[in-house]
């Protein structure tokens, strides 16, 4: 049993900067992602990926990004329960929930803040028959650790981000390359894009543009891919297939928690971002409101004001005295 002071539904960006936010009122907290590491979005699908819009960088990579808020946050040792789904909540207490995990770990704080992005991801998966036999023997959706795909032979399929981000990343650990990609035009970074072509020139990858995969083949494990292009079936043998169309958000079991739920996203009053239910917040693009833009600066701001409303929420008989850390390093509370 882990108890804290915050729950907090959601490592991405969002959730990580409520942490820092939370250790300066003294309020402890505990992450809990569906993904098998911290970051999210940014982490999973575009770690390559320059983002423009954080105050103070005029460029920052994505997996940086990530990089920097998980140094920010380290001082407040906060704990993460990662790779498992926030699965229940009930109250226990009054002023005391216990979070249950589809693995069994229980959680229990008087607050919990959903910062789960658009909900629990899934992997898109491309139409093809008996895809699902090689998950795990061959089909990987997600790179999760490079060397798992050192001096083998590998099938990428995808024209965003993360398929060219990770054909870059691959080239020099796995043996042999092969992206594929239904268009004659990358929806990726024009960086990434120039990249890709110029391995491709320089023979280090093959590149096959308006080509899908139709067919994978083999017995226990994938043994091979049948790739279409301009009407010819052409046979690849791989060790791996990584389909990379991103992931498809669900809201998941946070839909059956009796939160206001408005297509697929948590009401929330912006006072504070609280939900229907006291003690719940919602913050991050999960919540919706009038006027709402899914910004990460947006649910920066909506975590700052989150912890505030918390810490009132769990101590209602201190005071709450704010104090800009340029002058005092951290804040703090009087009683």
């Amino acid at each position: 049993m882990h108890k804290t002071d915050i729950i907090i539904i959601g490592a991405g960006p969002c959730g990580l900067f409520t942490v820092f936010e939370a250790g300066l009122l003294k309020l402890k907290c505990h992450l809990v992602d569906v993904l098998p590491a911290a970051g999210g979005q940014l982490t999973e699908i575009y770690p390559k990926k320059p983002i423009y819009d954080i105050p103070g960088f005029p460029s920052i990579l994505a997996g940086d990004l990530v990089s920097n808020l998980m140094e920010q946050i380290a001082p407040f040792n906060p704990e993460f329960t990662l790779g498992e789904r926030a699965e229940s909540i009930e109250k226990v207490d009054e002023k005391m929930f216990e979070l249950t995990t589809n693995r069994g770990t229980k959680i229990q704080a008087p607050v919990i803040a959903i910062a789960g992005g658009l909900g629990c991801f899934e992997p898109r998966k491309p139409p093809i028959p008996d895809l699902e036999k090689f998950e795990d023997h061959g089909v990987e959706y997600m790179v999760k650790d490079p060397e798992q795909f050192r001096d083998k032979t590998l099938l990428i399929a995808g024209g965003g981000d993360s398929a060219l981000d990770w054909t870059i990343e691959l080239a020099n650990v796995a043996k042999k390359i092969t992206l594929i990609h239904r268009r004659s035009s990358f929806r990726g970074a024009l960086d990434s894009v120039e990249k890709v072509m110029a391995l491709h020139e320089a023979g280090k990858i093959e590149l096959l543009t308006e080509a899908q995969a139709i067919k994978v083949l083999g017995e226990e494990k994938l043994q091979s891919v049948i790739v279409k292009k301009d009407g010819e079936e052409i046979q690849r043998d791989v060790d791996y297939f990584i389909p990379l169309f991103g992931l498809s958000p669900k809201l998941g079991p946070i839909g059956e928690w009796g939160l206001n739920i408005n297509r697929s996203a948590i009401e929330v009053d912006t006072l504070d971002y609280s939900t229907n239910v006291p003690g719940i917040y919602a913050i991050g693009d999960i919540n919706t409101y009038e006027g709402k833009l899914k910004l990460i600066l947006c649910g920066f701001h909506e975590g700052t004001l989150m912890v505030q409303s918390a810490f009132k929420y769990i101590y209602p008989d201190q005071k709450l005295s704010f104090k800009y850390t340029t002058v005092t390093g951290v804040s703090g509370f009087e009683s």
